[in-house]
């Protein structure tokens, strides 16, 4: 072959002429900031992948780097090979120029338009949906509502009726449920969802299913030092304290109750806007004969409790009622 080269250097002592090839052409990036100005979309090819993004040839010579973070809008991308694979053709919008350093900062999620931007025009406020629960956490349940879009549902927001400490205690990965829109934050890209008003609200009924004074029956179904949580009709907690369970000298529930014991009760106090039934074995005990208000005791004898099962019981279920 026979080319054109241009000489770079000529070393009379050592007997070496440097030739050049690439000099013959335009360097790459001297009209670089002309070809791909901010903001332009282009095509280019990926070349390589890293932890941390992908290197995608926009031309011989010119290569940008994509962040993981600029990947999507919505997907939480782990590894850019989960998107992308060498010798992929992509789209992609020129973010950052910097000329002399020879870097380009590239996007593939800017190709689309943002999908939060106009979210809660899709959704606005009380918008009543169905999505899939994608993850549990301890303090709530993210649930997709659409690709890649998911909310939270606070275990505040679970249920009317009960006091969830755990996601799980009520629902399951994959379980698809009725959600309702309480706020979009699109600068945080978060979204707080509620399943309980998705669903009626039992406690204006519950006024006359459990008015002072109203006998009942309850399964235990937590034991706290301040006393023990039951399980009512309706599926829904009520609270006996340690004063009213009956049984004389108790330092703490768990010398005397265990979890699933049926407890005969009255209620003392119904309070709808703070949820909450309080329940008594004194009160509906007190007008019984003497001989149920002995069984009653019998059942119930007072045994040592461990310091070990007073922690544990304390770590276990720290909140109050």
């Amino acid at each position: 072959d026979r080319i054109m080269v241009m000489v770079l250097n000529y070393d009379r002592e050592r007997g070496r002429i440097s030739l050049g090839l690439k000099q013959l052409t335009t360097h790459p990036w001297e009209q670089i900031d002309q070809r791909y100005p901010e903001g332009t979309q282009t095509k280019g090819k990926v070349v390589s992948i890293t932890d941390y993004g992908a290197f995608v040839e926009l031309e011989e010579g010119i290569e940008g780097l994509v962040h993981i973070s600029e990947m999507s809008w919505t997907q939480h991308i782990r590894h850019p090979s989960k998107l992308v694979n060498i010798g992929d053709p992509v789209e992609v919008v020129v973010l950052k120029l910097d000329k002399e350093s020879q870097k380009i900062s590239l996007g593939m999620k800017q190709t689309d338009p943002d999908p939060w931007e106009s979210l809660d025009n899709k959704y606005p406020m009380n918008t009543r949906l169905e999505g899939k629960v994608k993850s549990l956490t301890n303090f709530g349940a993210f649930v997709e509502i659409e690709e890649g879009i998911d909310g939270l549902v606070h275990i505040s927001d679970m249920s009317w009726t009960r006091r969830i400490r755990q996601a799980n205690e009520l629902f399951k990965k994959g379980d698809v449920i009725g959600v309702v829109v309480t706020e979009i934050d699109k600068k945080r890209r978060r979204i707080s969802l509620s399943h309980k008003l998705a669903c009626e609200n039992p406690w204006p009924k519950f006024g006359s299913q459990y008015a002072v004074g109203t006998s009942t029956q309850g399964a235990i179904s937590r034991v706290l030092e301040r006393g023990v949580v039951v399980s009512l009709a309706g599926d829904v907690d009520g609270f006996v304290p340690i004063s009213q369970l009956g049984v004389d000298n108790l330092q703490t529930p768990r010398q005397s109750f265990e979890l699933g014991q049926e407890l005969p009760l009255k209620v003392i106090e119904f309070d709808e806007g703070q949820k909450k039934i309080v329940l008594s074995v004194i009160d509906f005990l007190r007008d019984k004969d003497q001989a149920e208000v002995d069984a009653y005791q019998a059942s119930h004898p007072i045994r040592p409790v461990t310091i070990g099962e007073i922690v544990t019981e304390n770590i276990a279920t720290p909140e109050r009622m």
